[in-house]
Order: structure tokens, then sequence, then C-alpha cells
């Protein structure tokens, strides 16, 4: 791949700027929950203005575009492409809903069906998360009022890491919106391996970063969930050294697939 770094701080850039756009319309005094389905509902709109920027940024690479608000191709053409991105303009419609804060803007690039580079940015903490599979690093970057960020990226100082493993205690995340019975099972069943279970509750894509950076230890993910909801999150996980295991194949999970329907999932160590 050529100029990686340069097309990895593209990324980065296009996720702030796009952030940027969702929190013009989060800020707005409108009511989400009335208008959620709305074709000129806010929700609506932070959809496809984030996706706007996006596809601005990254339509100047060389790289083609999976996007959850694009209209998807054929896999008969998309079979083809050895390197692409894969985008969620607005991860967390539930939380940009209920004004939470716990929304992303999520974007990853995959090569053979793998991420190699994911990037979730959390527009109202401005928390920029990224991550290099290859290089085994990911970063949390904590950007100013202004969305900038006051050093270089890819320092050593914004390195994360997953917590050490221990049996006192383990720390499952769960969905806000998303706990089911088949979660509940999991729990129970890691129960007698630990003298205490604590439920870490968050919203979209972020739950790949709290087991990225340490607070959080497994991410059970037994719903269905698609391509773009989880492509970034799997290379920031992958990127610190966590597996994220499909549960029909035991394998990591596998992207730009003929069905973007992800199988449900488990990240851990």
């Amino acid at each position: 791949m050529n100029n990686s770094q340069s097309t990895f701080l593209h990324a980065l850039k296009a996720a702030v700027e796009a952030g940027k756009a969702i929190l013009e319309i989060y800020e707005s005094d409108r009511d989400f929950q009335v208008e959620a389905k709305a074709d000129d509902s806010p929700l609506t709109i932070a959809d496809q203005a984030s996706n706007a920027v996006i596809m601005d940024f990254l339509s100047q690479t060389e790289y083609p575009i999976i996007s959850e608000e694009n209209k998807q191709l054929p896999f008969s053409e998309r079979k083809n492409w050895k390197t692409c991105w894969i985008v969620d303009p607005l991860d967390g419609t539930k939380e940009f809903i209920k004004k939470n804060g716990e929304f992303t803007v999520n974007i990853a690039l995959c090569h053979g069906g793998s991420p190699i580079f994911g990037v979730i940015y959390v527009p109202v903490s401005r928390e920029l998360y990224y991550g290099d599979v290859r290089k085994g690093k990911s970063y949390k970057t904590v950007l100013d009022d202004n969305h900038q960020a006051q050093g270089a990226f890819f320092g050593e100082a914004d390195r994360i890491h997953p917590a050490p493993e221990k049996s006192e205690l383990v720390r499952v995340v769960g969905s806000r919106s998303h706990m089911n019975a088949e979660t509940e099972a999991f729990i129970e069943s890691i129960r007698p391996n630990y003298h205490a279970v604590e439920i870490v509750s968050k919203g979209s894509s972020l739950k790949f970063c709290l087991v990225a950076e340490g607070l959080a230890d497994v991410y059970p993910r037994y719903a269905p969930t698609m391509e773009w909801d989880t492509a970034a999150g799997s290379a920031i996980a992958e990127a610190v050294g966590l597996k994220v295991i499909a549960q029909d194949t035991a394998g990591p999970l596998k992207y730009n697939k003929e069905n973007l329907l992800n199988p449900y999932f488990l990240v851990r160590k």
C-alpha cells in the first residue's frame, strides 16, 4: 500500500470534520425523538451531512468505499476490491436521539477482508481513537474545543493498552440498547471464573474502545451488527492485541463479505 501514513491521516481528518458537521445538527433545539424517522429529521440530516464530508475526503484516495449511507454495490463488483474503506457516518442512533453523547463516526480501511486501520471519533467528548493493525498500536487523542490536536498524531503518549488479565474481577461491556438473553447467558457462563462480574454499559462503537484502552475486559456481541458498525472498532481492538472472534467460524471477523451482516462475535484477549 502506497503512503499508508498519509492515507491514515486523511481518514483521521475526515472523521473529525464529519464529527463537526454532526455536532452542528446535534446541538440544535429540534426534537430528535419526534422526528427520528422522518426523512428531514435531524438524525437523517446528520447522517447525510457526515457522509458527505467523509465521501469528499475518501474519494480523494485510490480506494472504493462501503458506507451505510451509500447505495450498496453488488458483490460481483465488490469481490474484486483488494482494499476498501468501510464507513458508518453516524454510529449510535439511539444515543444521538437520547442526546447522551455516546455516538461516533467510524472509518476503517480493510485489506484482503481484514481491517488494517480504524478511526472512531466521539464528537461530543472530542475523543479520537485510532489503530494501526500492522504496527500493533492504537491511540486515544483528545482534541481541544476547536477539534484540533495539540500535538502530532500517533504519539507514544497517546498509546492505549488493554487491561492485564485478572481473576478477581471481569468487566463485561454491555450495550445500552441491545442487552439480550444470549448476552446474559454468556455473562452467567463466565461468572464462576471470577470473584465478581461488573457490567459496563456504553453505546455505539465505543464498546470496542473501552476494551482496547483497558476500561473493560470483554465485549460479547450477540445481536445483529453490520460491517460498518464494527470495522473501525475491530481495527482498534486488533491493533492492541485483542481478538475479535466470529461465533460462526471461531476466527476473526471478515469484511467486504457478500452479506454485509456480521455474525455474532466476542472481543477479548
